[in-house]
């Protein structure tokens, strides 16, 4: 396998392990888009902490029936966060600053990605992706993402969103964001891959600014778990 290849098969991985509206023919009004997005980021200014559980749908073309799990968010700004899914945990994504794991428990094994200064700009944007639905200004925000759509679907607005980077749209094409219209409190996102498939995360219970467990974005890998890193390779 060459490099080029290992490098889109691991990043497809790395989508597909934490994932997070379809209607991305419109082009919105510019003032009314601004708006809403401007509402939305000054809804994340105060945010320490977030949590909630989830529903995960993927939409795959060759399935007639959606495949289904459940599982829990924790994300702590800037760039702390913590998925957890099925019941116990079959998988988990854990990043805590420059380091990020995908913990396989059951198989006793986890990657290690380390995002430092010198990692290639296309991971940093795809791991951008991965934390779209918490913003944290309007600059980072708009050299991320162009705003393709905007439909208000009382009481809630729909944000199609597409990746500025060449790379990350040759994966994923189309990001949409579901908001509450009363506060701009997250609701869905959606991810949408050039295969047509889709993967759609639905929250429910989210706790803005709870206490969290000083642990919950730490994690040493037991002596008997086998660690690769394909970043590396």
């Amino acid at each position: 396998m060459n490099t080029r290849t290992h490098f889109r098969r691991t990043l497809w991985k790395l989508v597909l392990c934490i994932a997070s509206l379809c209607a991305v023919s419109l082009h919105p009004r510019a003032a009314e888009t601004n708006e809403v997005v401007n509402a939305w980021l000054d809804q994340q200014k105060d945010l320490r902490s977030w949590s909630a559980d989830f529903t995960q749908t993927r939409f795959l073309k060759t399935l007639v029936h959606p495949l289904v799990s459940s599982g829990h968010l924790w994300f702590a700004p800037p760039n702390r966060f913590r998925w957890e899914l099925g019941s116990p945990a079959q998988t988990i994504a854990l990043r805590n600053g420059d380091t990020m794991f995908l913990i396989y428990p059951q198989l006793k094994r986890a990657e290690r990605y380390a995002f430092g200064t010198n990692t290639p700009a296309q991971w940093r944007d795809a791991l951008a992706l991965l934390q779209a639905g918490f913003p944290q200004d309007r600059k980072g925000f708009d050299a991320q993402f162009n705003v393709i759509s905007l439909l208000q679907n009382a009481p809630v607005w729909e944000l199609g969103l597409q990746p500025k980077s060449a790379f990350a749209r040759q994966m994923m094409p189309g990001l949409n964001i579901r908001l509450a219209a009363a506060d701009y409190n997250l609701i869905s996102t959606e991810l949408v891959f050039m295969d047509g498939s889709r993967m759609r995360n639905d929250f429910t219970n989210a706790v803005k600014n709870g206490a969290l467990d000083e642990n919950t974005f730490e994690w040493k890998p037991p002596a008997d778990f086998k660690i690769t890193e394909p970043l590396s390779k």
